[in-house]
Order: C-alpha cells, then structure tokens, then sequence
C-alpha cells in the first residue's frame, strides 16, 4: 500500500504517503473532496473541475504526510468549504514562516484546496519516547524545544497545541510538528497559554519529574517578552485552577 492513515482527529486525516509506491486506487481515496467527493482523475491526473492538480509522484519526498481537511456536516457546505481552504492555507502559511526563520518544522511540499503535503519527519515523537530518554537526553530535549518555542513567539506564531505529541527528536534536533491549531498574534497571553499547554501534557504524560523537565524547557524559552509572558502564565494557571 503507497498509503496509511496514522491519525484522525475532529479536523482532518493524517496519512503518511509513500510515493514510490502509490496506485491509481489510493489517490482516489487520498484525493477526495470529503464535502462534495469531487476527485482527481487518475488516468489524466487533471481534476474533474477547474482544479489544480496534484500529482504524486513528483514529490521530491519518497514519503510525507498528507494532512486532509474533514467537512462538518453541521456547517452550511460553503461555509465549510471556506473554513477548510482558510485553515489549510493558514497551516502552510505559518510553516513557511517559521521554517524562513530556521525554526525547526517540516517543510510544505503542495496545499491544494483542503489538503497539505508536508514533509515526514522520521524520529521519536516525546510523547512516546521521552520517558526512556537519559536525564542528560531528557534535558536537550526539552532545552531545544525551549529555544524553538522562543523564535516561534518572537515571530508571533503562537502553536495553539504544543503537547510532546507534537514534538520530534531526530539526530539531535527538536521540531515541532501539526500547527493545525496555530496563529499569529503578538499578544503575552497567547504566548502563556503555549506554555501552560507544554507544562499540562509533562504533568499529563511525565508526571515523574515534569517540574525538572518544564524547567528545563525554560532554560532554553529566552524570547524578547520572556518576564512578561511568564508572570502572564501564571495567571493563565490561577485561572484554570478556578475554572476546576
């Protein structure tokens, strides 16, 4: 099979494609339109309607993920179709910036409509890894994802979803992957809460020595605002402890 799906969310399917090996079958499947079921022509690799087309094999990856948009059968179809090509083209606009800035992030191949192709970045997601990692390990890691938070911020990129399941070690770099809940914004409170959702998923998932590893995490977190943005966390904190 060129193709597999290794997650879905509420938004959109994640597929990690390999394109050495797709067939005619799987770009139907992989390039369904899932409001409207409109497809690319496999035979002429051309759309049915006035579509860009995408053709796989031309990808200079031999594998990438393939992140497809899902409609919301609540929402009016153009209502949806807008939401889904407005994401999309957002998620790659914010992936092309940070990776102009040297920000550790996959590349964007193609966007068409509700899907993006991006680059498939092959290491150990934290979520899964960094419990086994040695404590010297442990503390690159998350002094590096510390240091990449910081320039995304400093571009105002906010993640919107920074959890250890969004980060990947690979031969000794952190990135950070799925901006699909990402935005810019130049304000301290957007940035605090990035920090108080990577301080929630170490107490969630390495609740061993999670306040060694978020302190670890700040040691390496050195943006323009840094003061500002962690007494703002600490708000943001009282506020969800209230909240409970």
């Amino acid at each position: 099979m060129g193709k597999q799906l290794i997650a879905q969310g509420a938004e959109a399917k994640i597929f990690l494609v390999d394109s050495t090996t797709i067939d005619k079958e799987s770009i139907n499947i992989l390039r369904t339109d899932f409001q409207s079921n409109e497809q690319i022509n496999p035979e002429k690799k051309t759309a049915t309607k006035k579509e860009s087309p995408l053709i796989l094999n031309q990808t200079p990856y031999k594998k990438f993920i393939l992140k497809s948009r899902i409609s919301k059968s609540y929402r009016h179809p153009i209502i949806d179709k807008q939401i889904r090509i407005r994401r999309t083209r957002s998620e790659a606009k914010i992936l092309n910036k940070a990776l102009s800035l040297g920000i550790n992030v996959p590349s964007v191949i193609k966007t068409e409509k509700f899907n993006l192709e991006i680059e498939y970045i092959k290491g150990d997601k934290l979520s899964e890894k960094l419990n086994y990692f040695s404590k010297q390990k442990q503390s690159t890691a998350m002094k590096m994802l510390g240091e990449q938070t910081a320039k995304l911020h400093d571009a105002e990129i906010i993640h919107g979803d920074l959890t250890t399941s969004n980060t990947i070690f690979k031969k000794n770099k952190l990135f950070i992957i799925d901006f699909g809940l990402g935005f810019f914004s130049p304000k301290i409170e957007d940035k605090a809460v990035d920090l108080h959702l990577i301080k929630q998923a170490l107490e969630a998932k390495h609740y061993k020595n999670y306040k060694e590893l978020f302190e670890q995490f700040l040691s390496g977190y050195a943006p323009k605002d840094k003061e500002k943005i962690i007494k703002k966390l600490e708000t943001v904190e009282k506020r969800g402890r209230y909240k409970h």
